[in-house]
């Protein structure tokens, strides 16, 4: 037997149909496509958008009007672009996701199109539970206008009507609100809508007789002189976003196809607040939320926009993230880069004002920016024991810049070093130490050093020897008091009088002080693990003012208990003034430090009273 023949015969799969359940689609639009039902608006209008952009591209004195009647919980959407025959009806408006730039030779001309995804009269189901259309093509003179009417059921009818039906080339849309979703098809609702998503729009749109479009732009209005153009874009920006701007900044990209403004925020933002942008696309309103169209370092602006090149995404609702966007995106921060140098070069009043608000934001671009940084050093603000200044005027008074990584570290040794004539920089602020250090790289000869415990007490005054010898039975007291805590004790002479003590310590003595606590707490494995990691690091250190008469009070009593009860207190309230936070050792150093005082304080008779 042929081997073929033997074989089981396989039948061809038959075709099948999917089936589309259009209470449930549109169900899914409303719920997960679109943020809200007033898309359904931008939907109409741009589908009349783009009828007539298709017959202009034939037709270039066809009309361009665009007109919408709202009344009685029904819309009237009616337009004078290139219309429908009936079989145009049947492929498009019947086949959910068909678009009609795929036809008729229009796909190379789909950059002059808004929609790009074929949902178009779906949407509006939305709102509507019927929707009747009512078109006649400019393509085709001669054909018999046509009517499409469909349910939110999903049935549809098609039918051609009279001549007299429609006389003029284009579509009439009519809607009838579905149950709770009057308000949507109110007058005043569609012509809210209609001015938001369509003030740009460059043909005549109109709601009743009232025009929609705003044309030109803000941004491209004549204006007598640069302080009315700011003052018209102030209130342009008081409009879009509430607020009255710091300044304007033009934001022209011809190579994009972007004309707009981006306007400063008159008050600090933090840096992790997303900022919302309004972007139109081909002047049609895109998003109100765009957050990714500026660098982030960029959070102290909002801007307005229209581009013709940027990609919506399915919902055309926010911007589709690829090389564009990307390069796009570069550009606008160059603008505003830009800005900034241009204040710093010609308006530095203008300059301190922003930088007044919004220091954080040209610190965070001055982090990857060299050329941001060099131009910005007389300008930007930091916290230093010279009073707030640039570094750059604080370079110029000190050979070295200290800093200190945290603001517990400076607040710790800023009186103590200043008294000492030695300057430091707070750096313990968003993106400050990082700044400083990259200060050599934009000032040559700079030196920059990392203030530590051994800087700090190097620049104090040693105590005479002879001195410090008498005082040798009270040190031993007190550093075998502090022992346990990892703390040494040393005396020195600084300024100001009023400091009786001084608490230093570094970070690598922080992070060995934690080691050896886990290591204490930690089972025998564990606790071999973290003595093998155990450091060289020196320990911290209470600094005793020899000047200070507290302190030479307390060097001069006979009792150890008591100095190791004073030395308690001293290094608690050290700690409290460093405003570092207290571990539970250290808490109950200050309790029992209190108390021991207290008891101290009330003993009379040693005879009588063994408290202590």
């Amino acid at each position: 037997m042929d081997s073929q023949t033997s074989q089981p015969s396989q039948a061809s799969p038959s075709p099948h149909t999917f089936q589309v359940d259009l209470r449930g689609l549109v169900d899914l639009l409303s719920h997960h496509l679109y943020s809200s039902p007033k898309v359904y608006l931008r939907e109409l209008l741009q589908n009349a958008v783009d009828a007539i952009t298709a017959r202009r591209a034939e037709d270039p004195d066809a009309p361009a009007t665009v007109r919408l009647y709202a009344e009685d919980g029904t819309l009237r959407v009616e337009d004078s672009g290139v219309g429908l025959t009936e079989s145009d009806v049947h492929s498009l408006l019947a086949t959910i996701g068909r678009s009609s730039k795929r036809n008729d030779g229009l796909e190379s001309a789909r950059s002059d199109f808004l929609g790009q995804f074929g949902i178009g009269l779906l949407a509006c189901f939305v709102v509507a539970e019927r929707i009747r259309v009512v078109s006649r093509s400019a393509r085709t003179p001669g054909a018999a206008p046509v009517e499409w009417t469909a349910a939110d059921d999903g049935s549809y009818t098609v039918r051609t009507l009279p001549q007299e039906a429609r006389a003029e080339p284009g579509t009439t849309v009519h809607l009838v609100a579905r149950a709770g979703a009057g308000e949507w098809l109110s007058p005043e609702r569609v012509r809210s809508l209609a001015r938001d998503f369509g003030a740009l729009l460059p043909y005549d749109v109109r709601v009743g007789d009232e025009a929609i479009a705003d044309l030109p732009a803000p941004w491209d209005r004549p204006h007598p002189s640069p302080s009315a153009r700011r003052v018209a874009l102030a209130r342009h920006c008081r409009e879009q976003f509430g607020f009255t701007p710091l300044d304007s900044i033009d934001l022209d990209v011809p190579l994009a196809g972007i004309r707009g403004v981006a306007y400063v925020l008159p008050t600090a933002v933090s840096p992790a607040q997303r900022a919302s942008h309004r972007v139109h696309l081909k002047g049609m309103l895109l998003t109100e939320r765009a957050e990714q169209l500026l660098p982030d370092w960029a959070f102290f602006v909002r801007c307005v926009l229209d581009t013709d090149s940027l990609r919506p995404t399915a919902s055309r609702e926010s911007l589709y993230e690829d090389e564009t966007l990307a390069a796009v995106r570069e550009a606008l921060g160059e603008r505003i880069r830009s800005w900034l140098t241009g204040l710093a070069a010609g308006d530095p009043e203008r300059l301190a004002a922003f930088l007044s608000v919004h220091h954080l934001g040209v610190k965070s671009l001055a982090r990857h920016d060299a050329g941001m940084l060099r131009t910005m050093l007389p300008w930007l603000p930091f916290e230093t024991t010279d009073g707030r200044l640039s570094l750059e005027e604080f370079a110029q008074r000190h050979p070295v810049v200290h800093f200190t990584r945290t603001v517990e570290e400076y607040r710790q040794v800023a009186p103590i070093a200043s008294a000492q004539g030695v300057g430091v920089v707070n750096g313990g602020y968003t993106y400050d130490s990082e700044l400083i250090e990259a200060l050599p790289a934009v000032r040559p000869g700079t030196a920059v050093s990392e203030l530590d415990a051994d800087t700090v007490t190097a620049h104090l005054d040693t105590v005479d020897p002879a001195e410090e010898l008498a005082l040798a039975g009270f040190l031993a007291a007190a550093r075998a008091r502090l022992d346990p805590l990892n703390c040494d004790v040393v005396l020195r002479a600084f300024h100001p009088l009023s400091v009786p003590a001084l608490h230093l310590d570094d970070r690598a003595a922080r992070h060995e002080q934690a080691r050896a606590e886990a290591e204490e707490r930690a089972d025998d494995l564990w606790a071999g693990i973290l003595g093998s990691l155990r450091g060289s690091a020196p320990r911290a250190r209470l600094v005793l003012n020899h000047l200070n008469p507290l302190i030479r009070r307390i060097s001069s009593l006979g009792d150890p208990d008591l100095v190791g009860t004073a030395t308690e207190s001293l290094y608690g309230q050290a700690l409290l003034m460093a405003q570092r936070p207290l571990r539970p050792a250290d808490s109950a150093l200050l309790n029992r430090a209190f108390i021991g005082l207290l008891e101290w304080a009330t003993h009379t008779d040693p005879g009588k009273d063994d408290r202590r």
